[in-house]
């Protein structure tokens, strides 16, 4: 940042992910310290007045989940009138909704598993097996379930119906379930010196030794392998940033986001699962861990957000794209 500002990190929220989020935030909060005057707040659902009354700059909203990154915070954000790290509303709420990204994947040309909305009064897969039930509009593997057979259905059928009932209103949906490496795509903005606009950063290919990269092997077990830069067939890496690109630009998307992708066993074509448009900051985090191969470590990549944040501005509705 070529002068200090004045900014106000926010971690919690009342989502499943709040202390995802408060790990996080702390991360951003310590990682800007060197460069900014810093605030740093825990909140639950702020309004526009509390967020005006920060007295800041620029808002960080490092939360996770469907209150804090899936279009209600970013409403206020937007009406606050100070800039802010992000996505806006519109956006938010298209990559939260994983049927809703999907469609507009398919749309851009980007293959993604089939998908159907979760029935919990149909104890049959619309769409067969092996197959995942997972939320809707919840991010981190939260409430993942993997049916490999129909033992297996049951049991995630089971799982599922469970989380409905502790969580009246929410949906559900049935996705194919796609054996193969899972390869998330980094993209980050490249700011006023490099050109504006979305590019991808380096691939990091994950290895959870369960098989499934749940929110245990994310954030509870100590033997997930993360591979920067892997080796993969010729021209794969530039097809997955084609596509994470394309993706993002269709919904909208703006200063970064994590598009997660599998790379079929059998040869297919790389298949989107879902896009994140505001990644963790943790240790474990997969975009921190792409910019820092790219030359951006975390002081270096949180300032820059802080930075292209202040350039843009509080997003707008309809003016959210790069």
């Amino acid at each position: 940042m070529s002068e200090a500002l004045r900014v106000a990190v926010l971690g919690g929220g009342p989502d499943a992910e709040r202390e995802i989020s408060l790990a996080s935030s702390r991360a951003v909060a310590h990682a800007l310290s060197g460069a900014a005057d810093v605030v740093y707040a825990v909140v639950d659902r702020p309004d526009p007045p509390m967020l005006r009354a920060l007295g800041v700059d620029v808002i960080f909203p490092a939360l996770h989940g469907r209150s804090g990154e899936g279009g209600p915070l970013q409403d206020a954000l937007a009406a606050s009138g100070v800039a802010f790290v992000g996505c806006g509303p519109s956006a938010a709420r298209l990559a939260m909704d994983k049927l809703a990204t999907k469609l507009v994947a398919r749309g851009a040309g980007v293959p993604t598993p089939e998908a159907c909305v979760f029935d919990p009064f149909d104890g049959v897969s619309a769409i067969g097996m092996p197959a995942v039930v997972k939320p809707t509009h919840e991010g981190s593997s939260v409430a993942l379930f993997v049916a490999r057979d129909g033992g297996g259905w049951a049991e995630a059928h089971a799982g599922a119906c469970a989380w409905v009932r502790g969580a009246p209103g929410r949906t559900m949906l049935v996705e194919r379930f796609v054996r193969g490496r899972e390869l998330p795509v980094g993209l980050l903005d490249q700011g006023m010196d490099m050109g504006a606009g979305l590019a991808a950063l380096p691939l990091v290919e994950v290895m959870p030794a369960g098989g499934v990269y749940d929110f245990d092997a994310k954030y509870g077990r100590d033997d997930t392998r993360y591979v920067v830069e892997p080796d993969l067939p010729a021209g794969v890496a530039a097809a997955l940033s084609e596509r994470a690109l394309a993706v993002a630009r269709a919904l909208g998307v703006r200063h970064m986001a994590r598009a997660d992708f599998m790379l079929p066993a059998d040869g297919g074509e790389p298949m989107l699962l879902e896009i994140n448009t505001m990644p963790g900051f943790t240790a474990r985090s997969l975009l921190p861990m792409a910019a820092a191969r790219a030359g951006l470590d975390l002081p270096a990549l949180c300032a820059h957000l802080v930075t292209i944040a202040k350039r843009d501005g509080p997003a707008e509705i309809g003016q959210e794209s790069d």
